[in-house]
């Protein structure tokens, strides 16, 4: 089981690498290609339109398929998204090579997290989603500073090279390693209905909206820490990997809250994120608070995704693979929105501004996650138990 998680980490850490790097490479690619920053950061939402359109889609096609041959193919595509980034002549090729290695991210991951919750104990399923999702934090931690660096020093399209490399690894380890799980998906029909739970539709939206202002934060990481705070372009790398480490603290811990606290965690943990994005804006020239708040926005941002991933997996028990699919759409989402909506701030009213506008959008972020809460509470109240209906396992009926 530690082997088979240990695989499928890998190949998250490759595949979201892929995504995270782009932070850090932004300047030096939009000057390579010849086109601005906020041109640039639409890369992340050529990647988003790839998952949002791709995952939901081809994983609807493949529900029936045997999941192992299914992610072994899917990492092949990857790889060759990423081959294709590698040697794009243009910013056009580029964009759709985003898409292309994007178009089966969603689809993959859905599958590797059924796949490593049909071997974790009852009660521990966020907690072994934060396991795997451990592979996105490694990303962050070592995929994106040491991308950055391959980057700076080989160019931005070694980087790509680097992770098409990752991913042959990862495919070949997914299919020595990686037990053949049963796929237990229905009719696509059948898989649909699921998403008419109303419940299930605001998991979604939480998750889309309360991810996206620490996503348009994350896709300017590099000019927002250069231009406004004044770090120099070469301790990026740096930067990135004391969020990272943020990101796996913050991972582990959300993960072990949720499965103790649930709801009231992550309407805690949003709220810590909304006041610490709003001290960045107003201490945005300080070296020393902005480097702390990088560890602490790094650490908040990941405590909420094992909980929010295991709550959706928790409603649509009848169709998991399909749902978290979707998700992680929903996910994709929110960093298009980021992409875009981080370059009309730029535009109107500048870097700066932009710590400001992603609290505000945490805070709806909040208030989606109030409803819920209440939501699981009134509906406990109603069937006269104390098991809230996000818990695994408990789909609601209602």
């Amino acid at each position: 089981m530690r082997l088979s998680i240990a695989s499928l980490a890998l190949c998250v850490f490759g595949i979201t690498t892929g995504e995270f790097v782009i932070a850090g490479i932004l300047p030096d690619l939009a000057t390579d290609l010849g086109v601005s920053i906020p041109a640039a950061g639409l890369l992340v939402t050529a990647y988003a339109i790839g998952m949002i359109v791709g995952g939901p889609t081809l994983t609807a096609l493949t529900t029936r398929y045997p999941r192992k041959p299914l992610m072994v193919v899917l990492l092949a595509v990857a790889v060759v998204g990423n081959l294709v980034s590698a040697l794009a002549p243009s910013y056009a090729i580029l964009f759709v090579a985003r898409v292309i290695a994007a178009s089966i991210t969603s689809t993959f991951f859905a599958n590797a997290v059924v796949t490593a919750i049909a071997t974790a104990p009852e009660g521990k399923q966020a907690s072994t989603v934060s396991k795997l999702v451990f592979g996105m934090n490694i990303a962050m931690i070592l995929g994106a500073p040491l991308g950055t660096f391959i980057g700076s020093h080989y160019g931005w399209r070694a980087t790509f090279a680097a992770i098409a490399v990752i991913g042959v690894i990862g495919l070949l380890l997914v299919m020595q390693l990686v037990p053949a799980v049963p796929n237990s998906g229905g009719s696509v029909a059948s898989e649909l209905r699921a998403f008419r739970n109303r419940d299930l539709q605001l998991a979604l939206a939480v998750y889309a909206v309360a991810n996206a202002g620490i996503l348009m934060v994350f896709t300017y990481f590099a000019p927002l820490l250069t231009d406004v705070t004044g770090f120099s372009s070469g301790s990026i790398a740096i930067w990135l990997l004391v969020y990272g480490v943020g990101a796996t603290v913050g991972n582990l811990v959300g993960g072990r809250l949720w499965d103790q606290a649930k709801m009231p965690s992550q309407v805690g943990l949003l709220t810590l994120m909304a006041v610490a994005l709003a001290v960045m804006w107003v201490t945005s020239s300080s070296t020393v608070i902005i480097g702390v708040l990088v560890f602490i926005i790094g650490a908040l941002g990941f405590a909420v995704i094992p909980g929010m991933q295991a709550r959706v997996l928790g409603i649509a028990s009848a169709a998991p693979t399909l749902a978290l699919a979707v998700n992680a759409s929903a996910y994709q989402v929110a960093a298009a929105f980021a992409g875009w909506m981080g370059g009309q701030v730029i535009n109107t009213s500048g870097l700066r501004s932009m710590y400001l506008v992603a609290a505000a959008i945490t805070v709806a972020g909040i208030a989606l996650s109030g409803l819920a809460w209440y939501r699981d509470r009134a509906a406990a109240d109603a069937e006269g138990t104390a098991v809230p209906v996000s818990e695994p396992g408990k789909a609601e009926t209602h």
